[in-house]
Order: structure tokens, then C-alpha cells, then sequence
């Protein structure tokens, strides 16, 4: 297949486009002007609403996971206005050149987050639960909602709802392993909310499933079958480092040093339960905590 990826520089990016490649398929990078991977690229600035319609024509698959990293920085007005402009406007665009191509991909896929599904406590969340109010509940439904033009088309668009995603190499449990080494990990907050996971090896099993399924369209959450409290996460990935984990960083301090973040990233509880990639027949790599860490981590050598 033909395929086309934005945001292939990121963590989840770069490995979903190593992935595809050792899978054979033909991967082009949408790339901005001046990007280390320009060459060969399709180059765009969404900032600027500017796409060539031409160098969009007949790719097979479009994979969209470009946006603005959301926990890279407290949440000011201009980190918040940052954050929208880079999944919504980018989205926008996007859809609007896929729209009036002659030759159209047969699917989109663009990211999203469970972050949609704001904090809801112990309750177990499908695709088809609700949408929260928060800040990232909106920013998550507008971004999907962004790419509502494509709905009278025969392009089959996928709204990937990734949860924490799990990798060594980046994101939040790089950040973490550091201080679970030191034994100075240890829960946030309560402890008590619901944190749903997974593996980046499986978020690469879920876009190729994705791919492959047919009859797979709209929202799909991208959790592990098995979410976990932050009490949970904490004592397990001690456990496989063989660390102890006795800290608690209460949850006033992490509002006094994050701010709003702190309540919609790190306290908030999600409970996801991924029931269309189940149901559809995707076999998770790691369905258990324990055992993804203990492979990630082996990986990392």
C-alpha cells in the first residue's frame, strides 16, 4: 500500500513508519518546510493552510499524528491555543484536500485520546460513553469532530482514542524510569485513579489491525484490556525494576507545579475498556501490565 503519515517524527510516528515499512508497505512523509525528513516528502504548513492537493493524490491510506505535545509545558493560553491549533486546524486541512481529490485514500486514520471521556472515576468507558466538559475533553472532540467534512465520502475514517501509551524510549514512562531506578518512584495523588494503558507495540498492532478490518470505522479506543490505578501502576512497575516505591507526591503539589495539567493529565481517572478492537478480533501483545513492562524493559536492555 501507499501511505502517507503525518507527525512521523514523534514517538508513536516513527514507530508506526518503521513499522509499516518492514511490513512493505510505501510510506511518504508529510513534512513541514525545512523538517530533517523533508527530502522525499510531501511538505505542508497547516499554520498556514497551505497543501498541495496534487501531492496528495493516490495514496491508498493516510495516517494523521501530528499535534503539538500536551505535556510539554504548563497550560497557559498560549500553550492551550498551541495545543488546538495543532490537532483541530491541521485535521481541518487535511480532510478539506482529502475531500475533493479525484483519486481518494480509502481510509484516514487520525489520532486522538481517551482524554475525550474526561474524569470519570471507576466507571468502565466504551466508544460509546460520553464525552466529558474539561479543557482536553473539548480539544479531544473537537479534534475529532474536525474531520466530520469527510463524512458523505467513501473514505473510511478511524479516530484512534490512545490512551497512555508505553514505550522506553518516550513519553511517560521514559519520564518515570528514572526515579522508580533511584527507589524514589511512588504514587500520585490517591493513587486511587484509573490509568488506561498500552504498549506502543500494540498501538503498532492496532493501526495495522485497523488497516486490515474493513468494517472497523469511527472512534476506537487503543487501551490494554486491563487499566489499572496509579496505586496499581506504581507497585508494579517497582516491582519489575525490584525497586521499592514508598513516595507520594501529594495532589496539591502537582496543581502548585502543573496546573490545570495536573488535574486532566496526572489525577484525573479514566477507566477505558477497548471494546471495538476487541470485538473485532485483535489479539493484544500485552493484555497485562506486569508482563508489558517486563518486556519493554527487556527490549531496553
Amino acid at each position: 500500500m501507499n501511505i502517507l503519515i503525518s507527525g512521523s517524527t514523534g514517538l508513536i510516528g516513527s514507530a508506526v513508519t518503521k513499522h509499516l515499512l518492514r511490513e512493505h508497505h510505501s510510506v511518504t512523509r508529510l513534512s513541514r518546510p525545512g523538517s530533517p525528513v523533508g527530502e522525499g516528502s510531501v511538505i505542508w504548513a497547516p499554520e498556514q493552510g497551505k497543501l498541495e492537493t496534487d501531492s496528495i493524490e493516490r495514496f491508498d491510506v493516510v495516517v494523521h499524528l501530528a499535534g503539538e505535545n500536551i505535556a510539554s509545558g504548563r497550560w497557559t493560553d498560549s500553550k492551550k491555543n498551541a495545543l488546538y491549533d495543532s490537532r483541530i486546524k491541521s485535521t481541518q486541512l487535511l480532510c478539506s484536500r482529502l475531500k475533493v481529490l479525484k483519486n481518494k485514500p480509502s481510509l484516514l486514520i487520525v489520532a486522538s485520546a481517551i482524554g475525550i471521556y474526561g474524569d470519570r472515576g471507576d466507571e468502565e468507558l466504551s466508544e460509546e460513553s460520553t464525552s466529558g466538559d474539561s479543557f482536553l475533553a473539548r480539544l479531544v472532540s473537537d479534534w475529532e469532530n474536525a474531520s466530520a467534512s469527510l463524512i458523505d465520502t467513501p473514505i473510511r475514517v478511524i479516530k484512534l482514542r490512545l490512551g497512555v501509551v508505553l514505550s522506553p524510549n518516550g513519553g511517560a514512562l521514559a519520564k518515570m524510569l528514572p526515579i522508580f531506578k533511584k527507589g524514589v518512584g511512588g504514587r500520585l495523588g490517591s493513587g486511587s485513579q484509573y490509568m488506561s494503558w498500552i504498549t506502543l507495540d500494540d498501538v503498532l498492532g492496532a493501526i495495522q489491525h485497523c488497516i486490515k478490518c474493513e468494517t472497523l470505522e469511527g472512534a476506537i479506543n487503543v487501551t490494554a484490556p486491563n487499566p489499572v490505578t496509579n496505586r496499581e501502576f506504581t507497585k508494579k512497575l517497582a516491582s519489575v525494576l525490584n525497586r521499592p516505591a514508598f513516595f507520594h507526591t501529594p495532589a496539591f503539589m502537582l496543581r502548585a507545579l502543573l496546573g490545570e495539567m495536573a488535574d486532566e493529565l496526572l489525577l484525573s481517572s479514566t477507566r477505558v475498556k477497548p471494546d471495538k478492537l476487541i470485538d473485532s478480533g485483535y489479539k493484544f501483545k500485552h493484555e497485562f501490565l506486569s508482563e508489558g513492562l517486563k518486556n519493554l524493559l527487556d527490549k531496553k536492555g
